[in-house]
């Protein structure tokens, strides 16, 4: 009888169902993964728009995110993550469906950080939910883009195309503010998954460390290679 070989462990994707143009760095793009190395798989989910994740607070959504994560996991994904840093309101309810860790937001990583700060796609809706779901310390500073900013409207319109060096200009303004507001921040946690991409240009510009999805999938799986090397 042969011998059935198991499928190679990889990195599950919930995405929302848009099209917008994604840069390496955005947890979206394929390339993102492939360039280290990490083997990845991308469920899309039907009618989750970017404007109906981040601006509805109606939790119809959560089933079918649920559903995109077990079948994920069914198909042999050894960690889940999400297309958007907003998902972090259904953390536990994700956790709860699937045996394989489930990192929904880059904010997870806030409570075990000294001095964080959160640059967001939208502070007007990042609400107690998300920030509640994900452990955010009370009283983390918080910093959003410019409402109406091309990074924003790019994404709620849902664009194919956009200018990559206006949208680094607005992550960097929202990150240089947060500075402003709050100088004694020593992490800025990137919230939206669609700006890993810009790290490097925040870091020039702030000085201070800068954590997203991207730096913190790739900490966890080293992490899992090494416990099961």
């Amino acid at each position: 009888m042969p011998i059935t070989q198991a499928p190679s462990p990889f990195i599950g994707v919930i995405m929302l169902d848009t099209r917008f143009f994604r840069p390496a760095g955005d947890i979206g793009q394929p390339l993102t993964f492939e360039r280290a190395g990490i083997p990845a798989r991308f469920h899309r989910v039907a009618r989750a728009t970017a404007r109906r994740v981040v601006l509805c607070t109606s939790h119809d959504l959560l089933h079918p995110f649920m559903e995109a994560a077990q079948t994920l996991e069914q198909q042999g994904a050894a960690l889940i993550t999400t297309s958007c840093g907003f998902l972090a309101r259904y953390q536990s309810e994700l956790q709860a469906a699937v045996k394989v860790p489930v990192i929904s937001s880059s904010l997870l990583q806030c409570q075990h950080l000294e001095r964080p700060g959160i640059v967001t796609f939208d502070a007007a809706s990042l609400k107690a939910d998300v920030l509640e779901g994900a452990g955010v310390p009370p009283g983390t500073p918080v910093c959003g883009l410019q409402p109406g900013c091309l990074l924003q409207t790019a994404i709620l319109q849902d664009w194919p195309s956009m200018d990559l060096q206006q949208t680094c200009a607005d992550v960097v303004e929202a990150s240089l503010r947060l500075l402003k507001l709050h100088p004694d921040v020593e992490q800025i946690v990137l919230e939206c998954t669609n700006m890993p991409p810009y790290r490097e240009a925040i870091m020039r510009a702030t000085g201070r460390q800068v954590l997203d999805l991207e730096t913190m999938l790739l900490q966890q799986w080293t992490q899992m290679l090494h416990q099961h090397g």
